[in-house]
């Protein structure tokens, strides 16, 4: 078993490659611990559902990991019973150690194959990047179970919205409601629908496995030790019915709003600016014509009636996403 528990154990073996070691808890279920921060757990007679939750993939996004690290510490020591099939993924051990976002460059920028293109930069997030989508694709693959995929972020600055989702490109296939109603059932009650092929964890196990998959922010960043958990209570308990096979809350919910991402803004150069304050939080809206962001020569303003800023860092490396901006949602996208 572990020496401590899984996130306490990340942090001190970061940088390091581990043999895996397994052991069997009362209930039958196997434990794997395959490398560092990466825990699976097989039930005896595992239910249909195949389960992936990461964090970490932004090292000083602390709350996700904790939120998880208590989970993986619910299953081992026995007060909660794990029910279907569970990997768990702590992404980036050396950014969590340091307590920065990244070491080298932006992880979640990094798979689907986008790992390649950093190798020679950046060694050791991309190879991290890499073992990641090996480690998903090896536990996807054992089997055609229903695959979800949540992986848990914390946003940079304040928003006008806490917790919200994004719902990776489908590629044609509909949105699917019962998920926004899981979502939105454990207080994430904001689902931003993208329409392009990312780079995200969650776009690779979505368009690589078929994966209910979400990117999903919950709240702000904040070091170890400053997270107020019981705000998440109910996305932590929607994720322990999940776990344990007991029929999270799939009701029609009270509040749930969904946006289309309207503009995704690329930086291209050094002369890249946003032009609104900032500190102006994710979900700020601005009316038509507002200059959002100039880049040299070029302008990006706001299109329809009016769009809200979410993720806007001006200090992303160029070539990578500064902004999205988001609008409700059409009538015309299709949902099951």
């Amino acid at each position: 078993m572990l020496e401590m528990d899984l996130l306490s154990h990340t942090l001190r073996h970061a940088g390091e490659r581990i043999s895996p070691k397994s052991w069997t808890l009362s209930d039958g279920t196997r434990v794997t611990l395959h490398d560092v921060g990466i825990l699976s757990f097989e039930p005896a007679k595992p239910g249909p559902g195949d389960i992936v939750l990461s964090a970490g993939v932004h090292g000083n996004e602390t709350a996700p990991q904790e939120l998880l690290n208590g989970l993986v510490t619910g299953l081992i020591n026995g007060a909660l019973r794990c029910q279907n099939r569970l990997l768990v993924l702590f992404g980036n051990p050396l950014a969590m150690a340091e307590g920065v976002r990244e070491v080298e460059a932006n992880m979640n920028r990094m798979f689907s194959g986008g790992h390649r293109q950093y190798l020679s930069t950046a060694s050791a997030e991309a190879e991290r990047a890499a073992l990641l989508e090996n480690s998903v694709e090896a536990f996807f693959t054992q089997r055609q179970g229903s695959r979800y995929h949540y992986d848990l972020h914390t946003a940079i600055r304040a928003s006008k919205r806490e917790r919200f989702a994004i719902y990776p490109f489908r590629h044609g296939k509909p949105w699917r409601r019962a998920q926004l109603a899981f979502l939105a059932n454990g207080g994430v009650d904001t689902v931003l629908l993208s329409h392009d092929p990312t780079h995200t964890l969650s776009y690779f196990s979505s368009d690589r496995f078929g994966a209910d998959a979400f990117t999903v922010e919950l709240g702000k960043v904040r070091p170890f030790g400053q997270n107020d958990l019981e705000r998440l209570a109910p996305f932590r308990d929607q994720l322990i019915a999940l776990i344990e096979d007991s029929s999270p809350n799939l009701s029609e919910p009270e509040t749930l709003t969904v946006f289309d991402v309207a503009q995704v803004i690329i930086k291209e150069t050094e002369d890249f600016r946003l032009h609104f304050a900032d500190d102006a939080a994710n979900f700020t809206p601005y009316p038509r014509g507002t200059l959002l962001a100039s880049d040299g020569v070029a302008a990006h303003r706001v299109k329809a009636e009016e769009e809200a800023i979410v993720f806007p860092n001006a200090k992303v490396a160029n070539g990578q996403r500064a902004c999205l901006t988001v609008v409700p949602v059409g009538a015309d996208q299709p949902f099951e």
